[in-house]
Parts: structure tokens; C-alpha cells; sequence
């Protein structure tokens, strides 16, 4: 039994989305607004905060985001890679489209629709940092919202603790290397010192810290555990949305001037989510996965870690780049669009179990 399941050795189920997890888009349009007007009016004070930096890590935004990733990383229970292989074929096809397909097929969006399409309605000086901050947002699959959305389509709850506890553990080995090919792939410049610091705050030592806490927390028992996430839960998002309001701080002027630049940004993350999460449910079906681990294994291809991809961001080319704010346009189409996509894979269940493989497979 793994750490964190009940007695009938089944992991606990993900809560119901909160309030601030359900509203994540209202919340972040209100920071553009926010972030925007504070910068303009006290353009100053923020400086200041941006000029806070060591060896190019602007400390203030580091503690946010270790405030914002530990507690997502403290619900990955590393226990369940035991696990995978009861469903090796839906672990197989996860593995595939997050790490084969997603990040290779976003570059290639962010080429065709940013190098290309939009290219003359988008500052020159950006196109490569939109770029970036468009491998960055594909790069790292969902950590802690795709338990939520698990839920919502009545995923396997085991399944789906097992993918993202395997998927964390490649992530803290194959994100730089990942990222520098794709950027260099892209023609630009690769900070290797910069992007190998990155992976150590923001994967290797929250990794550390969640699961050091996590066992602290076990052993005084489930239900001292599922308090604590419930009171550091909102930290998390509070600590994201303040980030936001910094960002937006020092893009305001940018999106002053090209408000267009946020509905650009977003044609190619909304294509890579349908396309991703589309193949993963094809994927599982044609190899006879039940519709519990489908739902979960398109899920977790479509949504993207997005607190680690603004960090990314911001510590490679900085709070003004223009790939810090394409990483903020993944969280604000993250919620709406992965209720969108919950909502498919829910209506369109008649339709999977059909599959005349899937049900050779696993018989009523």
C-alpha cells in the first residue's frame, strides 16, 4: 500500500476544485488589470523588486514560487511508481504523448503561428521569447491539477497518482535537456547555467523539501496530512496570483500597446491542448485501456505545469520577456479550457466503451 492510500490500498480521492482553483481565470484577469495599473502608477517600486536578484534569480519570485510549487509536489506520493505496471499501456501512452509528442509539437506550433502567421502583428524583438516561453509552458506535464481533473471524469485515482509521481520523477532529469534541444532546435540561445539553476530551486530542491514534509506529515497520520494541504492549499494559488500582479507590473506598457499580443499567444496553447489530450484519449482506446485511466491519461497530456513554466521564464530571460507572459497565457486559459475537455471526455464515454478491443479487454 502506498503512502497516503486508505486501508483498501486506494489513493485518497482529489478534492472537489476550490473556489480559487474553479475561478483562476477571473482571478488572473484581475491581476492583469491590477499588475498593470500598479506598474504604471508606482513604476518605481517595482524596479526595486526586479533589481533583487542573486546569480540572476530575482528573490522575491523565487520564494513565490517554491510557496507555490511545495504544495502541489507535497500530493506526489513517489510510492505509487510501484504501480505503473498495472496499466503499463496507459502509462505507455502518457509517457509518449508528454514527453514524445507535447513539447515537440508545441515548438512547432510556436514556429508556424508566431514565426509565421502572427509575425507581423507581433514586436520583432519578442518572436523568440514568445517562442521560449511557449516550450517552457509544454515542456513539464501537470503536477497537482490534473488530481482535480482525474476526479471530474471519474479517472482511477491509483492510475492517476502513479503517472504523475512517474512523470515528476523524468521531469527532474529530462527538463533541461529537453528544454535546451528545443530552444536550440528554435534558434535560440541556450543559458545552460541559467536553465541547470532553474531545474535545482524550482524541481530538485521543492522536490525535496515536498517529500521530506510529506512523510513528516504521514506520520502523523491521513488525516493530519489532508489538513494541511487543506490550510497550505490557498498559499499556493495566493502566492501565484501575487506573482501575476509582478509580471503584469512590468509587461504593462507591452500589452498597453499590442493588446492583441494575449489572443495571439493563446491560438497555439489552445491547439496543443485539443491535439494532445485528443491523440492520448485515441491512443488508449485503440490499445484497450479502460475510460478510468483514458480520462486521466489525456488529461495530464493536455494541461501543462504552469507555476514551474513561469518560474522558468522568468529566470531565463526575465519579468519584461516576452516568454514570461506566455507562460502567464497558459494559466489563463488553463481552467476554462480543461473544463472544456473534461466535459468531452465525460460525454463522449458511450462512444469510448464501444471499442469492440476495450471491451474484449476489460468485460463487464
Amino acid at each position: 500500500m502506498t503512502a497516503g492510500a486508505d486501508t483498501a490500498g486506494r489513493a485518497p480521492a482529489a478534492p472537489a476544485m476550490s473556489v480559487f482553483e474553479r475561478y483562476l481565470t477571473v482571478w488572473v484577469l484581475l491581476c492583469i488589470v491590477a499588475g498593470i495599473a500598479l506598474g504604471q502608477l508606482a513604476p518605481g517600486a517595482f524596479q526595486a523588486v526586479g533589481r533583487m536578484e542573486v546569480a540572476q534569480v530575482n528573490l522575491p519570485v523565487g520564494l513565490l514560487i517554491w510557496i507555490m510549487v511545495i504544495p502541489m509536489l507535497l500530493k506526489v506520493d513517489f510510492g505509487a511508481l510501484g504501480q505503473v505496471r498495472q496499466h503499463w499501456r496507459g502509462i505507455g501512452v502518457t509517457l509518449f504523448v508528454n514527453w514524445a509528442v507535447k513539447p515537440f509539437s508545441m515548438a512547432l506550433l510556436a514556429w508556424l503561428f508566431i514565426r509565421q502567421v502572427f509575425a507581423d502583428w507581433l514586436p520583432a524583438d519578442q518572436l523568440d521569447s514568445y517562442v521560449a516561453g511557449l516550450i517552457l509552458l509544454a515542456a513539464a506535464p501537470c503536477t497537482a491539477m490534473v488530481f482535480v481533473w482525474s476526479r471530474l471524469t471519474g479517472g482511477d485515482p491509483m492510475f492517476t497518482l502513479s503517472q504523475v509521481a512517474l512523470n515528476d520523477t523524468i521531469m527532474v532529469f529530462a527538463f533541461a535537456p529537453l528544454v535546451g534541444l528545443l530552444l536550440g532546435l528554435s534558434a535560440i540561445i541556450v543559458p545552460w547555467d541559467t536553465l541547470l539553476t532553474s531545474v535545482v530551486l524550482y524541481i530538485v530542491i521543492p522536490v525535496i523539501i515536498a517529500q521530506v514534509w510529506r512523510r513528516a506529515l504521514l506520520r502523523q497520520g491521513q488525516a493530519a496530512f489532508d489538513r494541511a494541504l487543506a490550510r497550505i492549499g490557498p498559499l499556493s494559488i495566493a502566492a501565484l496570483l501575487l506573482t501575476l500582479v509582478l509580471l503584469f507590473a512590468f509587461q504593462g506598457q507591452a500589452i498597453l500597446q499590442q493588446p492583441l499580443v494575449i489572443a495571439m499567444l493563446a491560438v497555439p496553447i489552445l491547439i496543443q491542448v485539443f491535439f494532445n489530450s485528443g491523440l492520448a484519449y485515441w491512443l488508449n482506446r485503440k490499445v484497450g485501456e479502460k475510460h478510468s485511466i483514458a480520462g486521466p491519461s489525456a488529461l495530464i497530456g493536455a494541461s501543462n505545469f504552469f507555476e514551474l513554466a513561469v518560474a522558468a521564464a522568468i529566470s531565463l530571460f526575465g519579468f519584461h520577456s516576452g516568454a514570461a507572459l506566455a507562460t502567464v497565457v497558459g494559466v489563463l486559459i488553463e481552467v476554462p479550457v480543461m473544463l472544456l475537455v473534461v466535459r468531452l471526455v465525460n460525454r463522449s464515454r458511450g462512444w469510448y466503451e464501444q471499442a469492440p478491443r476495450n471491451a474484449a479487454r476489460h468485460p463487464a
